[in-house]
């Protein structure tokens, strides 16, 4: 049996059931290396204000490793957050036939990138794309840079259409990129019986939401990328007391978000909110909203989260999956990020009497972005080495 290490920074949710799978399926012998070796208790998320430790298990099922990690100052926010002198080392003692690295922009993954090379394949995994990217001498730079980065990359695994195009601006060819759909535990938000839309209601009329409201729901981080301020400008403008909007999280622009919703009896605002009870969540609303403006926003994985609740999405045109995910007026809209006025219009497309049918839309939609897609490209990959 071929024999995978990965090296990851932490056991994430999107990542963590992926590593199960393969392992359960036993067609290769896979064993993770995590770089974050402070994360086995939970991490301090800056963005969110507090301490981080997922409510659903992540590390059970497969093989892994917490490698010692030696920086001073650990964590995913610089390049020197991961130093592990032993990683490589580690690796080559396990008898790994490939490696698949899960960012480079880390110490440690740039140095087994560069050690691995025309030792073993190297993969690569990412979802970085070129929405952002603006004409000038940085941007050259920067291109240079990577270039030198990916000729370390034997093949990438792309998540999407802009995953694909930053490949191949970076020097990566069509041969060496291989489609594995970013994706969430479609299974995990499915409502089979009914529980999580009964709980859902149940919550709406605790919020003396009742059932011909339409509602908005935001859910992430409270950050400038993802612009939240926006939705709230366009409830204050719309002024429709059958809209209301719902905002799940914490973040830096709290206390601004709060202040400007404090007149408006439909903005409400609930905490952050685990992942056990994130399918309930997502039922709160009757369309999900990601007014992303960027920079440096990449797919945005909370939409795959509200289709597989069966939800339409209205997303910015910054939010990376939209090209893959968003059919515009089948399952959802799109509108121009910090368009205040697009956003609006796009609102007021959605009524009563169509988000059931552009809900079911998306719960087509997203059943091909599943974790057995992904399973199945690393796999075919890893069984064709010679």
């Amino acid at each position: 049996m071929k024999k995978l290490a990965i090296i990851s920074t932490h056991a994430i949710q999107y990542n963590a059931p992926v590593f199960k799978l393969l392992s359960e399926r036993k067609n290769i012998l896979i064993k993770v290396f995590y770089t974050w070796e402070n994360s086995k208790d939970g991490i301090f998320d800056k963005k969110f204000g507090r301490q981080i430790k997922w409510d659903i298990p992540l590390l059970e099922g497969y093989d892994y490793q917490f490698v010692k990690n030696t920086s001073l100052d650990h964590g995913t926010h610089h390049f020197k957050g991961m130093i592990n002198p032993d990683l490589n080392q580690k690796i080559t003692s396990w008898g790994a036939q490939a490696v698949l690295i899960y960012g480079w922009n880390f110490n440690s993954h740039f140095k087994a990138m560069r050690y691995f090379k025309k030792k073993i394949p190297v993969y690569f995994r990412g979802d970085s794309t070129l929405i952002d990217e603006v004409p000038g001498l940085k941007t050259i730079l920067r291109r240079l840079w990577l270039k030198i980065v990916y000729r370390y990359v034997d093949y990438a695994f792309y998540v999407g259409a802009n995953n694909k195009n930053y490949y191949l601006k970076h020097g990566l060819t069509g041969k060496q990129l291989i489609f594995a759909p970013h994706a969430i535990d479609n299974k995990r938000f499915t409502d089979l019986n009914g529980e999580y839309e009964s709980q859902a209601i149940k919550w709406r009329k605790e919020l003396n939401i009742v059932d011909d409201d339409i509602v908005f729901l935001y859910t992430g981080k409270f950050e400038n990328k993802k612009d939240p301020i926006i939705l709230i400008k366009a409830a204050t403008l719309i002024n429709n007391a059958k809209l209301k909007f719902i905002f799940v999280g914490n973040g830096d622009l709290e206390d601004e978000m709060k202040s400007m919703a404090s007149e408006n009896p439909n903005i409400f605002f609930l905490p952050f909110q685990n992942q056990s009870i994130m399918p309930v969540v997502y039922r709160l609303g009757d369309v999900f909203v990601l007014p992303s403006k960027g920079p440096n926003e990449t797919w945005g994985l909370s939409v795959n989260e509200a289709m597989a609740c069966g939800r339409p999405v209205l997303v910015s045109n910054k939010v990376g999956c939209a090209i893959d995910l968003v059919k515009n007026g089948e399952n959802a809209y799109i509108f121009e990020a910090k368009n205040l006025n697009d956003l609006i219009v796009k609102i007021n497309c959605f009524t009563k009497d169509n988000i059931s049918r552009l809900g079911g839309c998306s719960k087509e939609i997203i059943k091909e972005y599943n974790f057995e897609n992904i399973a199945n490209a690393i796999e075919t990959e890893i069984n064709q080495i010679k």
